[in-house]
């Protein structure tokens, strides 16, 4: 039996860095639209509710 792990697809020069280059993108993707959203959210001026007033 062999030690080696085997890629999930492709040879074994493009799996695994391939995959984990995908996982990245589509992080970093994730994580630009998040920002995104929050930056919009900060950009509006601040909603005064009667909750926070005390």
């Amino acid at each position: 039996m062999s030690e080696e792990p085997v890629p999930p697809q492709g040879g074994p020069s493009s799996g695994q860095p391939k995959g984990l280059l995908q996982q990245m993108e589509e992080l970093m993707a994730a994580l630009n639209a998040d920002l995104s959203a929050l930056d919009a959210d900060l950009q509006r001026p601040p909603r005064i509710e009667a909750d926070h007033l005390g």
